[in-house]
């Protein structure tokens, strides 16, 4: 067995780093912890490369004494905890004395801090971890943290690094979880020389809410407060109709940390039970607040995970604060009936706001003459159009009505002589019929028809098409339940059940795998953008070639959002930014390392937004196919994996009903 040797201090310190650091945005997490405990007012986060050329934090927090700068630097030297006892309520971000250590480790390290009221500052630059002399420094007051080359002594990690801009997307996303839990900090994010983000940093949670994940959800977002005795949560929740495809925006904090907790998470999505569309998922920024002795954060090294004294109490208080929002937004506003005014004159320019249209009306109603009465040949003539399908033409009207006089009559109207000499070609005086004179006796027959053709000849007749009966299945189709299963019969008694969402499903993807034939691509008439979380976001950004590749014309668009200009033409414009939150999912799921499974991925989401949904009233012909896809045995399952038919045996049936 070999010696037991303790190790030395740097490996040690690159064992820590390697639990601490990850990436550069853990570099960036730990920073902005530390200028968050140390009172900050204005935070700046720069970055070059992903950070991993160049990453700088700087704060106006209280600042470090420069005789403290070295200790700083060391494993476990912190200023947030003094006893054993203070890890039962921690009441700050940071607390271990590890990130400082960790980061001068793995890069090149620069700090410049001026404590505040002081004259000047002080600098210290580490290599690897080890410190140089500490020098005074012309500096602002708080703390700037330069970190160059990140991992350049340990390659192994380097090579696990991302593109720069995941990276960077990484920062971006972390920066905005931190201003969305400290609204009263200004917080800037400068990637390569652009400003990225921007809060106000005024104490309005909906103005960091705006500034961080963008205006669109901003404004879906109802406001959201609970109190139970010690227990308090603050925030916003979406509305039902701002549903998204992922839970990708769903933010949570305790006592201003970012956490990941699967309780909570449950509990807002219980308070949208009946009131969500499946497959959609809430979104929501929302801070609980509790005693510091009621948490447990010591968890992890990202201390993204905390304990919970009373769960059921957290899960309830969040959950019905989120419902009592909900009925709050959805429910109608009071009436206030106001006093009505004295009756007063109303003036030219306020016409339509003083007077009802029905007033209107009952004060300038005119009374119009009555129609004359029509004379005998008319009813003969309407009562023998009757029996050929109510049609009547001019011309049956001028050949069924008495000459009227000469000259147009007072009232203005159109006489019959006239209409006959706009539309009627000359013809012969005698061979006009002479009309009916009994009062209710019938037109003739043939003078209608022949009044039929003077305007236009008869439209020919439609020529026949023969169709040929379809071939007889070995099974039936006996009905549509749900408007969603297709009832088959087969030949051996057996009863089916298919879904017919999942069975179209797995055709378009079938279809869309063997490539069969080109995609074809609709152009928006009106570009939509979509607003997605960092990852989600990253994740997309590195398929956009794919994405070409299938119909979708997307782009950049800053901010985490994604422009859409074109998709396939078999999903439904409504459906594209759903489309892409679902793909998105789906690589974040699949990590989107393999390209074979991000083209999986893409795929299943183009044939689930394509298919027939579950619902829809469907055509006999549509079903038919399905159904002999079905029972030929080409589709068994869905591309997901779940059954697209259950198969019911005779004798099953009967031993339901107590037959066998």
């Amino acid at each position: 067995m070999p010696h037991i040797e303790q190790l030395s201090p740097h490996i040690a310190n690159l064992i820590a780093a390697g639990e601490v650091v990850e990436r550069p945005a853990s570099v960036v997490k730990e920073l902005l912890e530390n200028a968050i405990d140390a009172g900050a007012r204005n935070v700046t986060v720069e970055l070059q490369n992903g950070g991993l050329t160049y990453l700088r934090v700087t704060d106006d927090g209280c600042g470090i004494a420069p005789d403290e700068l070295p200790t700083a630097f060391l494993r476990h030297a912190t200023s947030k905890l003094r006893t054993a006892a203070d890890l039962a309520a921690i009441g700050t971000l940071g607390f271990r004395g590890e990130a400082l250590a960790a980061i001068a480790s793995v890069s090149h390290l620069d700090i410049f801090s001026r404590q505040t009221g002081a004259a000047s500052g002080a600098t210290l630059h580490l290599d690897g971890g080890k410190p140089l002399s500490v020098e005074p420094a012309g500096c602002p007051e708080g703390t700037s943290i330069i970190v160059r080359d990140l991992f350049y002594n340990t390659p192994a990690r380097l090579k696990f690094m991302k593109q720069d801009r995941a990276e960077a997307t990484a920062i971006a996303g972390l920066a905005a979880h931190i201003a969305l839990s400290h609204p009263d900090i200004s917080f800037r994010l400068i990637k390569d020389g652009r400003e990225e983000l921007h809060t106000p940093g005024d104490g309005k949670p909906l103005s960091a809410v705006y500034a961080a994940l963008g205006r669109d959800f901003a404004l879906a977002l109802v406001e959201v407060h609970g109190r139970d005795g010690q227990l308090a949560v603050d925030g916003f929740v979406t509305k039902p109709l701002a549903g998204r495809g992922t839970r990708g925006m769903q933010t949570f904090f305790v006592n201003g940390r970012f956490i990941k907790s699967q309780l909570l998470t449950a509990a807002v999505e219980e308070a949208y039970a009946n009131r969500l569309m499946k497959g959609k998922f809430p979104g929501c920024v929302l801070n609980v607040t509790l005693p510091a002795d009621m948490v447990d954060v010591n968890a992890p090294p990202a201390k993204t995970v905390v304990k919970f004294l009373n769960e059921k109490q957290v899960f309830d208080l969040v959950y019905h604060a989120a419902s009592d929002a909900l009925d709050r937004d959805g429910a109608p506003e009071p009436q206030h009936t106001p006093p009505k005014p004295a009756a007063q004159a109303p003036k030219p320019q306020e016409f339509y706001r003083s007077m009802t249209a029905q007033e209107w009306r009952a004060q300038n109603e005119v009374k119009r003459p009555e129609p004359p009465k029509r004379d005998a040949p008319f009813i003969a003539v309407t009562s023998a159009s009757s029996e050929l399908g109510g049609r009547v033409s001019v011309s049956d009207f001028v050949r069924r009505t008495p000459a009227p006089p000469a000259e147009r009559p007072e009232d203005g109207r159109i006489l019959p002589k006239m209409v006959e000499a706009a539309f009627m070609p000359p013809r012969d005086e005698a061979a006009k019929p002479e009309a009916p004179t009994a009062p209710h006796a019938e037109a003739p027959a043939a003078p209608v028809f022949a009044a039929q053709t003077t305007l236009g000849t008869a439209p020919a007749e439609p020529e026949q098409t023969v169709i040929e009966p379809e071939p007889t299945a070995p099974w039936r189709i006996a009905g549509e339940v749900l408007d969603t299963y297709i009832v088959c019969e087969d030949a051996e008694k057996n009863v089916w059940l298919i879904d017919k969402h999942a069975a179209h499903e797995r055709v378009n993807f079938d279809r869309f795998k063997a490539n069969l034939e080109p995609i074809m691509s609709q152009e928006l008439l009106t570009p939509v953008v979509a607003q997605f979380a960092a990852a989600e976001y990253t994740a997309l950004v590195g398929q956009l070639a794919l994405l070409r590749e299938f119909g979708f014309a997307c782009e950049e668009f800053g901010d985490g959002a994604i422009l859409i200009r074109a998709l396939p033409a078999d999903i439904p414009a409504e459906d594209a930014a759903a489309s892409l939150e679902d793909l998105a999912g789906r690589l974040v799921e699949t990590h989107h390392a393999d390209p074979e499974s991000a083209r999986d991925a893409l795929l299943h989401t183009m044939a689930c937004k394509a298919a027939i949904k579950g619902g829809w009233k469907s055509d006999e012909r549509e079903l038919r196919v399905l159904a002999d896809k079905v029972q030929s045995g080409e589709i068994r399952f869905c591309p997901h994996g779940r059954p697209v038919a259950v198969k019911l045996t005779k004798y099953e049936l009967e031993k339901m009903f107590k037959r066998a």
